[in-house]
């Protein structure tokens, strides 16, 4: 069954809600310390964005020189055929790893932003679904999750969302999530425990997109793979 988000519904998954510059956590998060200036709740951080006004920041990065692309070029580095973006949000990374060479599958449960990402790439394919709801017959060399899609999915649906991405991943495969770290979201204790039951063992950690070592913080980027 689908799951079609509505806006008074709690819990999503989005990509690059908050936006990274070459990797870097957004300003008004504190590298050194817990924030708060992100919403707690999708529902919340949902009424708060326009759509056309969000998706012009990162045109306004690339303009200013700084890379939009962080994601990509991580996920890129591990040279994949196939990747799903978990929570795609309008499609930005998606439509880069495509532009890349890579079979790309986006998936968000906010028809909204699945629309929005559809009018970029309509030759993309674009699901409507929540990841704890994932069931496809196809297998991925990646499955990444960028910006905040963890803590904005639903609490009880996050161990079950990780294990549908554990899924999906081909052998050798890697999960990849980024995600900030504040009062009332995951912990990395939460997240590797549902990797874990999920099948999935520890590979790298970082707090950038761009590799800087993880020592702490508000900002931590993840990759797992299966045991």
């Amino acid at each position: 069954m689908l799951r079609v988000l509505r806006p008074s519904a709690q819990g999503a998954a989005c990509s690059g809600r908050t936006p990274a510059v070459d990797g870097a956590p957004a300003a008004g998060r504190s590298l050194g310390g817990v924030s708060h200036t992100l919403p707690g709740d999708w529902s919340r951080w949902r009424t708060e964005v326009d759509l056309d006004s969000y998706d012009e920041r990162w045109s306004r990065m690339a303009a200013a020189g700084q890379n939009p692309h962080g994601e990509a070029d991580l996920v890129a580095s591990y040279e994949p055929s196939a990747v799903l973006d978990g929570g795609c949000g309008t499609g930005r990374v998606a439509v880069e790893l495509a532009r890349r060479g890579m079979d790309v599958v986006g998936v968000d449960p906010d028809p909204d932003m699945i629309a929005a990402a559809r009018a970029k790439a309509p030759s993309l394919r674009w699901l409507t679904l929540g990841l704890e709801d994932l069931e496809l017959a196809a297998r991925f060399d990646v499955v990444v999750l960028a910006g905040n899609v963890v803590p904005y999915v639903a609490p009880t649906d996050r161990a079950a969302a990780v294990a549908a991405c554990a899924r999906h991943l081909g052998p050798g495969g890697r999960l990849v999530a980024g995600f900030s770290l504040q009062g009332g979201w995951p912990t990395l204790a939460d997240y590797d425990g549902w990797c874990a039951a999920s099948g999935l063992s520890p590979e790298d950690r970082w707090s950038t997109w761009s590799r800087d070592a993880y020592t702490g913080g508000s900002y931590a980027v993840s990759v797992h793979r299966p045991l």
